[in-house]
């Protein structure tokens, strides 16, 4: 498995996987052979080509920002180097929603706003991307650094002389934070929070003060040493002893099943999931998050465990079972339906990114999920029963109606034409509220994309994310399925 991030010479990978889980190789991020060495003194010595390099670097091609007198001569750098596109937006949130919708397809996402009045604007969007465990970094033109410490007031503050407001809203939600106002130090800080973000595929918040990214360093005339993220590995005694358990637990049901979750993307462990699916015959549902994250062409694909919205014949299925493996799930009041699921957790293994617990038995942790269900498919024993009973009881859907002439458009009738228009060349966003439960009967081709955002719901989020998704994969036609509500106060991003 190539495990290099964004070679500036390489392709874009054809996946959606995000960030940088664990892998059982260093991850490196070479740069091409005519960079090496140190660059002359000049334009491309200063922190924000620094930092404009480091983007480029991490599989960053587009930024999207939003102009203010705190950013304004970072951008100058950003947009000065090749690989970047800086993308203008209307406003700090859309510059978020893009950024995430951004990350959901190339792995890792960024944008720039200015401080704390264009921080605090688009760490609404920062705090989903956190929840969705995607790696946006969020970078700010911060204060001059000749500022701080004179308890001098700012524009674009609150109005008082403490400059760490913003810095703490986003201490809750990003994995690291740094404030960059000396230069010995920048490279180091910077280099800090992209790892992080990578590694925890999560987002970070970077502020630049606005006086320093143009200035030339001796740090910066040298091209960054290539990143080397230390890979994270499981424990072999502990993968050892819980797939042991789990194999016997699952060899000794009758009726066993597998369900994936949203998890199972920042895991990078579908693939595994799909070869435990073939491996053991058991039939395979999908979490509502977690529909596009296995595909739905499988033969062994049973539709949405949703309780009761599930798919048809899909819960009767998964709830008589008498043992389930959920591999990354997330069970929150939207996902469980008011925690109305009838699951019982004596029957459950739960296989989330680095632990596994098997029913009422132990927790075994340092297993990262995708060693484990690797493991696992050379364990099991095949058992296809729960596979016959769904084929047994499964009755094909209905085709909706014709409508009559000058009859008003149907939901079904739409959705069955969206039906027709997928392929594996398009991908469809499916915005907060009607569109979740409509999106959810789509049959998704094998390389069809599918987002949404189950876990924070925000609503107009779609909107900001058609353009970021769109920006990542001009090749796929973007099909998004938004609410009138939540359009209007996103519309102004077209």
């Amino acid at each position: 498995m190539d495990t290099s991030i964004a070679d500036v010479n390489s392709e874009w990978p054809a996946n959606n996987d995000v960030g940088c889980p664990p892998s059982n190789k260093s991850v490196a991020c070479p740069l091409p052979s005519e960079h090496a060495g140190v660059a002359p003194m000049g334009s491309a010595s200063t922190l924000g080509r620094h930092l404009a390099r480091r983007l480029v670097e991490v599989g960053v091609g587009d930024v999207f920002s939003v102009p203010g007198d705190f950013n304004l001569t970072l951008l100058d750098h950003l947009l000065a180097e090749p690989g970047l596109n800086l993308v203008g937006c209307c406003n700090e949130l859309n510059a978020g929603y893009a950024a995430d919708g951004y990350a959901r397809s190339r792995g890792v996402g960024a944008c720039v706003v200015t401080f704390t009045v264009g921080g605090l604007s688009v760490i609404n969007a920062i705090a989903g991307a956190y929840s969705e465990n995607l790696p946006v970094i969020c970078i700010v033109g911060g204060p001059n650094s000749n500022d701080y410490g004179t308890n001098r007031i700012l524009h674009h503050t609150i109005g008082v002389p403490d400059f760490s407001q913003e810095y703490r809203c986003f201490q809750t939600v990003t994995c690291a934070q740094v404030i960059v106002n000396h230069l010995e130090d920048a490279q180091e800080l910077i280099d800090y929070a992209i790892s992080t973000a990578l590694m925890e595929s999560k987002p970070v918040y970077i502020s630049i003060s606005c006086n320093l990214a143009g200035v030339q360093h001796p740090t910066f005339s040298r091209q960054p040493v290539p990143y080397s993220l230390s890979p994270r590995l499981s424990n072999l005694k502990s993968l050892e002893a819980a797939v042991e358990i789990t194999a016997e637990f699952l060899n000794a049901a009758v009726k066993p099943v597998l369900v994936g979750g949203p998890k199972l993307r920042v895991a990078k462990a579908k693939s595994a999931f799909v070869e435990l699916a073939d491996a053991s015959g058991y039939p395979v549902a999908v979490m509502p998050a977690a529909k596009g994250q296995v595909p739905e062409t499988h033969p062994h694909f049973i539709g949405t465990y949703w309780g009761a919205v599930s798919t048809a014949f899909c819960a009767e299925i998964v709830e008589s079972a008498d043992a389930y493996l959920f591999a990354g799930p997330i069970f929150n009041d939207y996902s469980s339906v008011g925690y109305s699921l009838l699951l019982k957790k004596e029957k459950a293994i739960i296989v989330q990114p680095n632990r596994v617990t098997v029913a009422n038995g132990p927790t075994f942790g340092c297993v990262l999920m995708k060693d484990f269900l690797e493991a696992l498919a050379k364990k099991v024993k095949h058992n296809p029963t729960s596979l016959e009973n769904y084929r047994r009881i499964f009755v094909p859907e209905g085709v909706p109606l014709k409508s009559a002439p000058n009859e008003p458009l149907r939901v079904n009738v739409l959705f069955k034409h969206i039906q027709g228009m997928l392929t594996d060349d398009t991908a469809v966003i499916a915005e907060t509220g009607d569109s979740w439960f409509n999106c959810q009967k789509l049959k998704l081709p094998e390389k069809c994309g599918y987002e949404f955002q189950m876990q924070y719901g925000s609503i107009g989020w779609s909107v900001g994310a058609t353009l970021g998704y769109a920006q990542a994969t001009p090749e796929k036609r973007l099909i998004s399925c938004i609410g009138d509500g939540s359009f209007q106060p996103r519309m102004c991003l077209l």
